[in-house]
C-alpha cells in the first residue's frame, strides 16, 4: 500500500508508481455491474393545430428575428491594380443597363427586384417583381 506521500493532490498515483496488481483492481471495480437505471413510460399530449388566421400555425415568435436587407444596383469585375487607382471621381461601370430593375436581397436571397424611387430625399425601392414564397422555399433546399 502507498502511503499519502506517494498520491498526487488529486489522489492519483503516479504513472511510475502503478503496478499489474492496480491495473487489475481498477479492472475488477469497473467490471462489477453497476445499478440499473429506473425504466419508466411516458404519455406525450396529442398536438393539434390552434385556430389561427395564419392556417393553424403560430409564427409570431419569428416577427422579431432581424434580417438584413440588400438592394443590388448592379455588379463588376475589377483587377486590384485598377482598384488602387480608383479616386474621387472615378466611374465605375456596372454591368446593368440603366433603368434595369434592381435586385433585393433578405440574407443573401433574392426576394424581390424593383426600381429606384425618391422618398422625402432619400432614396428607396418601389418593388415591382416579388418572388413566391413557394419559389423562396424551393430555393432553401
Amino acid at each position: 500500500m502507498m502511503s499519502n506521500n506517494d498520491m498526487n493532490e488529486a489522489g492519483i498515483k503516479p504513472d511510475e508508481e502503478i503496478s499489474w496488481d492496480d491495473v487489475q483492481e481498477e479492472l475488477a471495480a469497473s467490471a462489477s455491474p453497476s445499478e440499473k437505471p429506473e425504466v419508466r413510460s411516458v404519455s406525450f399530449e396529442e398536438m393539434t393545430k390552434t385556430d389561427g388566421g395564419n392556417g393553424g400555425l403560430d409564427l409570431d415568435f419569428i416577427l422579431d428575428i432581424p434580417l438584413t436587407l440588400t438592394a443590388e444596383l448592379g455588379k463588376t469585375q475589377m483587377l486590384i491594380g485598377d482598384l488602387l487607382r480608383l479616386g474621387q471621381g472615378s466611374v465605375v461601370e456596372l454591368a446593368k443597363l440603366a433603368g434595369e430593375p434592381m435586385d433585393v436581397f433578405v440574407n443573401n436571397r433574392l426576394i424581390a427586384r424593383g426600381e429606384v424611387v425618391v422618398v422625402n430625399d432619400k432614396f428607396g425601392i418601389r418593388l415591382t417583381d416579388v418572388i413566391s414564397a413557394a419559389e423562396r422555399v424551393s430555393k432553401l433546399k
